[in-house]
């Protein structure tokens, strides 16, 4: 049995705080109440709250601003003698490297995280920072090294009972069926994933689920308006909650659909516009995706056959480098789709 979803990422004076706050909302307030804590010369506090304003930040695409607020958590955490709140810290330093493509540094952060929270009695920063360390993983195409770890975490979620850790956990579960071609097992994760986060009023983990949904109707069956409408109450929910990278994630599945079911002119808008939200928040691997469905597109709209190769091999040399392996062979299979021999990356 599960219970409401929480977001343990709200402490201190904003425990208060739901899972479905707008980030713009928390934003406010846990600015406000750091510069109270601050003020009040209590550091404790200020790295609590200074937690929620660096998780709001790096999910609104605010990178710079994120990145300041992370570690500033950190410093107030260290100099209140909290090992937990420095985990919490290093654990949003850690997503956000994650998010910004920076993998060796989320792999160090998210794994002191790790350690600093056994260290310091909370197995919840514990478990979001292996889950954080399995993510990475998963990202990077590394399914032998994260899978277990996945299956893991689940176990330990569902035995806690806390539904937004399961459904974060059957999602990459799910995703990585997907990936590898079981689609009735990622259909049957992310349909599980959807009801538990419905039924703890998990807004932002169902949106990430109805997405998974969409993905897999689409390209096991064929059922593209099914999956545009389950794209469109994730879209409400992601502008509801301002949550930027889900809403630009939504926007280039939405063109993943649109590609398969050969309407190949809405989707090369659809991938315009999510290339767009993602360079504006630096998410370097929706960046990547964005760009290959766009190049596919325009090929199918007549593109040079020369740009078409040129973008992809360009493409191709962009993730062998980030370690995007997944990614990799995506592009891999495109060239081969227009009958470009895949380069050897150099």
């Amino acid at each position: 049995m599960y219970g409401k979803a929480f977001a343990p990422e709200y402490q201190g004076a904003l425990t208060t705080l739901s899972v479905n706050s707008s980030l713009v909302d928390v934003l406010a307030e846990g600015t406000e109440r750091l510069r109270e804590a601050e003020r009040a010369g209590r550091p404790g506090e200020a790295a609590r709250c200074g937690l929620a304003v660096a998780e709001a930040h790096r999910r609104l695409g605010h990178v710079q601003d994120a990145d300041r607020a992370w570690k500033a958590s950190y410093r107030a955490a260290r100099d209140a003698g909290d090992t937990a709140a420095m985990a919490w810290a290093l654990w949003s330093g850690g997503t956000l490297a994650r998010q910004r493509g920076a993998f060796p540094l989320a792999w160090r952060l998210l794994g002191l995280a790790a350690e600093l929270g056994e260290r310091g009695g909370d197995v919840v920063v514990r478990g979001y920072s292996l889950a954080g360390l399995a993510e990475t993983g998963r990202i990077e195409g590394d399914y032998a090294a994260v899978g277990r770890l996945h299956e893991q975490l689940l176990a330990e979620a569902r035995k806690r009972g806390e539904a937004r850790h399961t459904v974060w956990a059957l999602e990459g579960i799910a995703q990585m069926h997907r990936n590898t071609g079981d689609y009735d097992r990622a259909y049957a994760l992310f349909a599980e994933a959807a009801e538990i986060a419905e039924r703890a009023d998990d807004r932002r983990g169902h949106a990430w689920a109805l997405r998974g949904l969409a993905d897999v109707l689409s390209v096991r069956d064929g059922a593209t308006e099914r999956a545009l409408e389950l794209l469109a109450e994730a879209e409400a929910t992601c502008r509801e909650m301002n949550l930027s990278s889900a809403l630009a994630y939504n926007h280039k599945m939405q063109g993943n659909v649109l590609y398969r079911a050969g309407r190949y002119a809405e989707a090369r808008d659809r991938y315009e516009l999510a290339l767009s939200e993602f360079r504006t928040m630096s998410e370097p691997r929706g960046e990547a995706l964005s760009r290959l469905g766009l190049a596919k597109s325009l090929a199918r709209l007549g593109r040079d056959r020369a740009e078409t190769a040129a973008e992809l091999a360009d493409l191709a040399r962009t993730l062998e480098r980030s370690g995007l392996r997944h990614a990799r062979e995506m592009v891999a299979r495109a060239q081969r789709e227009f009958g470009l021999e895949p380069e050897a990356v150099r």
